[in-house]
């Protein structure tokens, strides 16, 4: 497993990396409210133009954040119902398939669309209770609360990599926070990363060795720099140039190379 630890006294009883159903919602509503913002002025041409996503069009990324926001409100509809569903119908293929159908179309049509189920996904964590926060779903083998988060993280990332405007240095350090702890799944055996945001406590990831083992045998790797660089190396955005400083046993490096980001759909 991974570790994810802070200074000791760094957080009170809500650790910020998972914030508290209230202020999820509150999160998510103004991360949809933003996203929405930056889909507003593309014209048709933009939607056709490439997204700062190697292979996707800006008309790729709309499409798929709709999917997501849908995949996210199907979750929520069944678990309400006591039941659980794969994340999107068809699952990895029905996903790609449904991106690559919808890219094509009109800025017009693919904002109705992010719109739509933004309104339905959005609705459906409205009219959750505190306990239908902790309803059991398919995505993760987590809970809704698990749905939130994962849809905060692709509507924040997302906007950014749409390329006309936003950049990661807008991310909250409450954001950045949370994808400290998420990525940490990014982490490589024996490594043990060191992160030392500039402002904020330093906090440390163990590698898929975890736990004591790795704290004790693997190599620590320590990474300086602004809280949104680091957050955006971890989520495999490019940082601004030069903000990020990589040392092992006081030697400047390389930044170190990270796994896979951690799919919400299970391999086949």
């Amino acid at each position: 497993m991974t570790g994810f630890t802070h200074a000791p006294g760094s957080f009170g009883p809500k650790s910020p990396d998972r914030p508290a159903p209230s202020a999820l919602l509150s999160n998510v509503e103004a991360a949809a409210a933003y996203f929405r913002s930056c889909a507003a002025p593309l014209t048709d041409a933009d939607v056709r133009a490439p997204s700062r996503l190697p292979g996707w069009s800006r008309g790729h990324v709309l499409a798929h954040v709709a999917g997501v926001a849908d995949a996210m409100a199907r979750q929520l509809d069944y678990a309400a119902r006591g039941e659980t569903i794969e994340l999107y119908d068809g699952g990895a293929d029905g996903r790609n398939r449904a991106i690559e159908e919808a890219s094509v179309r009109s800025a017009d049509r693919l904002r109705a669309d992010l719109d739509a189920a933004l309104d339905r996904a959005l609705s459906a964590f409205r009219d959750l209770s505190n306990e239908g926060w902790q309803a059991p779903i398919a995505y993760r083998g987590g809970v809704v609360r698990d749905g939130g988060l994962a849809l905060w993280r692709e509507l924040v990332i997302h906007a950014t990599d749409l390329g006309n405007g936003s950049e990661a240095d807008r991310w909250s350090p409450q954001f950045c926070e949370h994808l400290f702890g998420f990525l940490s799944a990014r982490v490589p055996a024996g490594v043990r990363l060191r992160l030392q945001p500039f402002g904020m406590a330093p906090l440390v990831l163990t590698g898929k060795t975890g736990g004591e083992a790795a704290a004790a045998t693997g190599s620590t790797v320590s990474v300086n720099g602004m809280a949104t660089d680091i957050a955006a190396w971890l989520a495999g955005r490019t940082p601004n140039l030069g903000s990020l400083r990589a040392e092992s046993d006081a030697d400047g490096i390389e930044l170190p190379k990270l796994l896979p980001w951690p799919s919400g759909i299970p391999a086949k």
